[in-house]
């Protein structure tokens, strides 16, 4: 086996993990595939005969080709940060694809990632690369130009700023499906007792129509979302139940042309996060055939 075959075998054994770190970092999927790709590129090129841990090197060459394209992304926005949701994974509800799996471990809900999406670049690389994914804090620090004490700050800062949201689901993915489902059942009927009963005092609706800033938003409280509930079920929507990055959830369409994907984060039985992606133009992007399997 020459050089470049062993090199071509040993990034394709590393690629559903590369994947996993650069979705986990950009929250989109072409830009994931991009990042990849470009580590692909920087290995076939580079000399790596003394590399004694290549996994580890593809891993750090992703971390940083995501974290240029972080920056970068920042410093093309004009506009105050808007509400921005990651691209979502929709799989049928009865059950994953085995390659979204590796994807989805370690309960990377879409709640989760949308507050990734508020972090500054170097507090998501942070906590991505040694909270998700092990990697120390010594090997961290000269992809972000710091010290390991101040990568170490970094990832702590990410953590106290997700500990103060809801992101971690319960783990049974029947009982989210019964909350879920009551929760549907409440809205086309209008019940706002009902849907108040389903739902966290503090549960919050974060919903992404697109790239006008006036046209996203975000709702917190029971009532309030309650409420919202009812406006949305006097559109005359088909819901289909879906799984939305492992947790329950359900796609939409209107006239037979997708609406939104929505993901419910069900903790200790009540809904405390519902994420939806209304925008037409990225709806048009997934295959949301799959929840007709």
């Amino acid at each position: 086996m020459d050089a470049q075959q062993w090199q071509a075998e040993q990034f394709e054994q590393n690629r559903a993990h590369l994947r996993a770190v650069a979705r986990r970092m950009l929250g989109s999927a072409p830009e994931a595939d991009d990042a990849v790709q470009e580590a692909w590129l920087r290995l076939s090129r580079a000399g790596t005969s003394e590399v004694e841990n290549l996994g580890g090197w593809l891993t750090t060459v992703v971390a940083r080709v995501s974290l240029n394209m972080l920056r970068s992304r920042r410093s093309r926005r004009q506009e105050p940060l808007r509400l921005h949701m990651p691209d979502p994974i929709v799989d049928p509800a009865a059950g994953s694809d085995p390659e979204h799996e590796t994807l989805l471990a370690d309960s990377v809900g879409l709640a989760l990632l949308v507050v990734l999406e508020t972090l500054a670049p170097a507090e998501r690389l942070a906590f991505v690369l040694h909270d998700m994914f092990g990697v120390p804090f010594d090997e961290i620090a000269p992809i972000v130009d710091r010290s390991p004490e101040a990568t170490r700050q970094l990832a702590s800062r990410a953590r106290r700023r997700l500990q103060g949201e809801s992101t971690i689901p319960d783990a049974d993915l029947g009982q989210q499906r019964l909350v879920v489902n009551a929760f549907m059942a409440a809205a086309r009927d209008g019940d706002f007792d009902a849907l108040v009963a389903v739902l966290d005092p503090d549960v919050v609706l974060r919903a992404d129509w697109g790239p006008d800033p006036g046209a996203s938003r975000q709702v917190r409280g029971s009532e309030a979302v309650a409420r919202q509930a009812r406006t949305y079920s006097l559109l005359g929507l088909l819901t289909q139940p879906a799984l939305i990055n492992g947790v329950a959830g359900a796609v939409t369409t209107r006239d037979g042309q997708p609406f939104a994907v929505g993901a419910f984060t069900v903790r200790g039985g009540k809904i405390v996060a519902i994420d939806i992606l209304a925008d037409v133009a990225r709806l048009r992007q997934l295959d949301l055939t799959v929840v007709d399997q």
